[in-house]
């Protein structure tokens, strides 16, 4: 079926919609599950650049970092640029910019090439999430949003398993150099930009349809409580597409709760971004990357993604199912558990198969509340700036993850232990916490009974 074929003066009918809605979520899904192919696999190329080019921890954790940072400025330039032209075309387009600074990456011969490169791609990446983000919440109502946003997140969590897989394969079974990281798994990310360009449609008015008649009805309440919540009653549906840029930052900025909500993730940030670049490098030096078993232990980080995936599916079905589309409670629940599966991982004495079990509830606690965090976003800026509101919750996500990135590699430059990165995630989990606890969300029907 040709989306466009679908043209007509008159709603469709409510299966037939939720069919298009599950397409645009699932080729949403697909290309982001290939995402982390070209930003989350740095960590298995450290012990290899350390040795061919004399890197320190702390000068790799610094051009860590530089991604991350690159990445935060280009989220909130993108949100903007993705409210003015879609998510559709930026969302490909970055697949496509991003595999070619990989491979740019992977001919570095010190650490200013190295370090360029890799900041160069953070903005290319930047220009993944809030896209695919932007058209999940065209198709997408309040009330699902927790769901939508569960599967795009878990979409996230599945690209870092496939980030480890190929890493892991490339290190452990090929025996690759560190160069190849950086060649090979991006290709499937160039593979997933094409097919959802292809797929994909920005919202149901270019996919020239009229949506049903409660989804039309569900938004105009939504929007009817974000005004009512607002300190500037005639911007809260989001300025006119005609307006300047100015202005839909100066509406998504001017909501306290956009700075609460960056802030809490900002923390949950440092967490999850600790783990995936600095657990790796835990397994392949703590042991030399030998184990006296059969499974190499490098394998054993691949439950960390595995946890983060199934956490973030279980976290936006629970802020829906459970708590009613409330969000800041399932936050809180999962960052306060996550910090005591972390101390686990560096306190109590492990096996092989209970440091994977340990290591999976990990991320399923750090990084499940990503899902509601970002539904809280949309809940909180309406859809009609969602782009800008995500890019700028997601630009204080990356600007921890950056600045942690360094003191983090200073800490295991000094120290000499990789062990040091749970409990310094654990701190993390327990500060996102507290922030979360300053966003006081209440789900839309609450509001408008208030």
């Amino acid at each position: 079926m040709t989306v466009n074929d679908s043209h007509t003066a008159d709603p469709v009918p409510d299966q037939k919609f939720r069919k298009l809605q599950w397409r645009m979520l699932v080729a949403t899904m697909f290309c982001y599950a290939f995402f982390y192919t070209g930003r989350q696999t740095f960590g298995f190329a450290i012990p290899g650049i350390e040795a061919e080019l004399g890197l320190s921890k702390e000068v790799l954790g610094g051009i860590s970092g530089l991604l991350l940072w690159t990445y935060a400025i280009g989220q909130i330039i993108n949100g903007n640029i993705v409210d003015k032209i879609g998510g559709r075309r930026v969302m490909a387009a970055g697949t496509v910019l991003s595999t070619i600074l990989n491979w740019v990456t992977s001919f570095a011969i010190g650490p200013l090439s190295l370090g360029a490169a890799w900041a160069a791609n953070g903005y290319a990446q930047a220009m993944g999430w809030t896209a695919g983000g932007r058209v999940i919440s065209n198709w997408w109502p309040p009330s699902e949003r927790g769901r939508s946003f569960g599967f795009y997140t878990f979409a996230g969590g599945v690209a870092s398993v496939i980030a480890y897989l190929t890493s892991t394969i490339i290190v452990d079974v090929l025996h690759l150099d560190w160069e190849w990281i950086f060649r090979i798994p991006v290709l499937l990310m160039l593979v997933g930009g094409i097919v959802f360009f292809l797929v994909s449609r920005e919202s149901p008015e270019s996919a020239k349809i009229i949506p049903p008649k409660h989804f039309t009805e569900e938004l105009a309440f939504e929007h009817a409580v974000t005004k009512s919540d607002t300190r500037e009653p005639d911007t809260t549906e989001g300025p006119p597409a005609e307006e300047s840029s100015l202005s839909r930052y100066t509406h998504v900025l001017s909501n306290p709760r956009i700075w609460s909500t960056g802030i809490a993730i900002g923390f949950l940030n440092a967490a999850r971004y600790g783990l995936l670049t600095w657990v790796p490098v835990y397994f392949l030096t703590a042991t030399g990357g030998q184990d006296d078993g059969a499974v190499s232990p490098i394998w054993t980080s691949v439950a960390l993604p595995t946890g983060m995936a199934v956490g973030a599916l279980a976290n936006g079905e629970i802020s829906d199912r459970v708590f009613g589309s409330r969000r800041d409670r399932p936050i809180i629940l999962f960052t306060v558990i996550g910090a005591a599966a972390s101390i686990t991982m560096y306190a109590a004495p492990l096996g092989l198969t209970t440091g994977m079990i340990v290591l999976f509830l990990t991320g399923f606690f750090v990084y499940g509340p990503q899902s509601s965090f970002w539904a809280l976003t949309v809940d909180i800026s309406g859809t009609k700036v969602a782009g800008t509101a995500i890019g700028v919750v997601n630009f204080f996500a990356y600007l921890f993850a950056g600045a942690a990135a360094p003191i983090t590699g200073y800490v295991m430059d000094v120290t000499g232990k990789t062990s040091y990165i749970f409990p310094i995630v654990a701190a993390c989990c327990l500060m996102s916490a507290l922030a979360t606890l300053t966003i006081r969300h209440r789900p839309p029907s609450q509001q408008l009974a208030a």
